[in-house]
């Protein structure tokens, strides 16, 4: 680590988002996990997701080792200047990510900040759900091939 470190507004930071450069930020530091992608345990999937935000809570609810937390200042470039990150990205959960890892990442914006989620109702009619039909025809089908065999015992009594 250089005796002054580099520190990084949080729109540069975010722009590190892809396979080719993956940039991360924990506990205020920025690290450079290009390298790492490949041969995370948690697969480069993991780390993608942890860009664009304060993945401080994620990094720490995995229970990474001792050794995995101290081989991370091999990846260390700098620090983040906090009042920069956005609140509506600082330790919010990611974001589902179709295709492709690049997003713009730009100042945060009034379609940005969370919005109240409209309350949904699901009906589901056992007719609709296909796994109703399934325990239907669990109970169903047993009971049935009961009923054939106790007739069938019952008719070749009788004849």
């Amino acid at each position: 680590m250089a005796s002054d470190p580099k520190v990084f507004v949080f729109d540069e930071v975010a722009k590190h988002n892809n396979q080719q450069d993956c940039w991360v930020i924990i506990s205020g530091k920025v690290y450079d996990v290009t390298s790492l992608l490949e041969d995370h345990p948690g697969g480069d999937e993991v780390l993608l997701l942890a860009t664009e935000r304060d993945a401080t809570d994620d990094f720490e609810e995995v229970g990474h080792s001792l050794t995995a937390s101290e081989q991370m200042e091999e990846y260390y470039v700098g620090n983040v200047d906090m009042s920069t990150l956005p609140k509506a990205v600082a330790n919010r959960p990611p974001a589902p990510q179709s295709g492709t890892a690049t997003t713009a990442a730009a100042k945060p914006t009034a379609a940005a900040e969370p919005k109240a989620a409209a309350p949904t109702t699901t009906t589901t009619s056992s007719a609709e759900s296909p796994g109703s039909l399934k325990k239907v025809l669990q109970v169903l089908i047993p009971l049935l091939i009961l009923g054939i065999a106790y007739y069938m015992q019952y008719y070749g009594k009788k004849q």
